[in-house]
């Protein structure tokens, strides 16, 4: 596996827009901790961001590893890319006449992936601390250790949308048209949430049921936007006695259709290029 991780590793450390992307997602990451000096007004009310809890324990994961995972896309045309370039600079067929097998070459990429999904995680785990215990107003252990689920949702949701990125290099061959077709996707699953839930079965659970097993659907899934724990969201419910009835939890379930997607679109890229003829 080393060895898969070094042939790839020595691949990116000479794509310089590789460089640029990988660098810029993280500087970006970075900016999340900019959040605590944004200031705006509802009617005469002044809102500060940071006196909402967003930086309190344990808050704070569900916030940190939403945020992160917007900015994924710039890991996803690294991916995309990555593989694009094999075809471009031949660089598969050389691999496989060298005596690389396609299996290998697909661990080697899934390898990748993972790799990149861990560092991300792990920069996000290391960023959550520095700020939770700079600006928390709850530091015990037991408060801090709660909600950490998130870290391990995270990991997952980026492991499984760069094995579908992968999936698609695969699939494509190009780039642009790569991360076109995942834009598609996108629209398709949205669509059919539409049409499933306002046409097929009208009040019903039927459609949020089915949905839950789409691909990016099911990612989004294991990170619930948690804008609505936030303090003055949860007052301004209170007030109107409103139900904002979100379940934040990461469930098994989630994480068990996720596992699944990335198995499909790794052995799916490995029968893609199993069939082809390089």
């Amino acid at each position: 596996m080393l060895r898969l991780l070094n042939i790839e590793f020595q691949k990116l450390r000479y794509s310089k827009s590789a460089k640029v992307l990988t660098i810029a997602y993280f500087v970006i990451l970075l900016f999340i901790a900019l959040i605590v000096s944004i200031e705006f007004n509802i009617g005469d009310i002044k809102v500060r961001i940071a006196d909402q809890g967003i930086f309190n324990f344990p808050f704070i994961w569900h916030f940190n590893t939403y945020m992160a995972a917007i900015l994924k896309f710039f890991l996803a045309v690294v991916i995309v890319s990555m593989m694009a370039n094999e075809y471009s600079n031949r660089t598969l067929k050389q691999n496989l006449i060298d005596g690389m097998s396609k299996k290998e070459f697909v661990l080697s990429k899934f390898l990748t992936v993972t790799v990149f999904a861990l560092i991300s995680a792990f920069f996000v785990l290391i960023m959550t601390l520095i700020l939770g215990y700079s600006f928390s107003d709850f530091t015990e252990f037991s408060i801090v250790i709660q909600d950490t689920e998130f870290i391990l949702a995270y990991f997952l949701k980026l492991t499984a949308f760069f094995s579908f990125c992968l999936f698609l290099g695969v699939l494509v061959k190009r780039s642009a048209f790569a991360l076109g077709f995942l834009f598609i996707w996108w629209i398709i699953e949205n669509i059919s949430y539409a049409l499933l839930k306002w046409e097929l079965f009208k009040d019903t659970d039927i459609a949020d049921n089915v949905v839950q097993l789409f691909p990016l659907w099911s990612m989004s899934n294991l990170i619930d936007r948690p804008f609505e724990r936030l303090n003055f969201v949860q007052s301004a419910a209170s007030q109107l006695n409103a139900d904002i009835g979100i379940d934040y939890a990461v469930h098994w379930y989630e994480v068990v259709i996720v596992l699944v997607w990335i198995f499909l679109f790794i052995y799916g890229s490995f029968a893609l290029l199993k069939k082809r003829d390089l």
